[in-house]
């Protein structure tokens, strides 16, 4: 058994699984858009992303393009990060016209944490335990 995540995507999933695997090292393995959008779909959405899967830190990630998709509002994507270093790397993209819950800082039971949401809507926690 193995456990991957679908995210839902308010018409940019396109641009995020791009963002992602520019600046998080994924690996886009597919990318379908809906050969016609359904009629429910908004009209300024040119090419609807009707299924997508990226690999990222070995991790199956799916999404799509659906009308009326909303933030994550009780789930994160947890990154493991290796070094101080690499998770001060990672905070600063996924932060860039985000929102901060919980700056980067050593705490109790990490020598970095942090949790955010990124600019496409997705919630992160980054963990260092080094």
């Amino acid at each position: 058994m193995k456990l991957d995540i679908y995210l839902n995507f308010p018409g940019n999933c396109e641009q995020a699984f791009n963002f992602y695997a520019q600046q998080l090292g994924g690996k886009i393995t597919l990318m379908t858009v809906h050969e016609q959008a359904p009629p429910n779909f908004p009209k300024e959405w040119a090419e609807p992303i009707l299924h997508a899967v990226i690999e990222i830190g070995g991790t199956t990630v799916r999404g799509a393009d659906i009308p009326g998709a909303e933030n994550m509002r009780s789930a994160y994507l947890t990154l493991n990060l290796e070094t101080a270093e690499k998770a001060e790397e990672v905070y600063a993209i996924l932060n860039q016209d985000g929102e901060i819950f919980m700056p980067l800082a050593q705490t109790p039971w990490a020598n970095r944490f942090a949790m955010l949401r990124d600019r496409f809507g997705v919630s992160w926690m980054l963990l260092n335990q080094e």
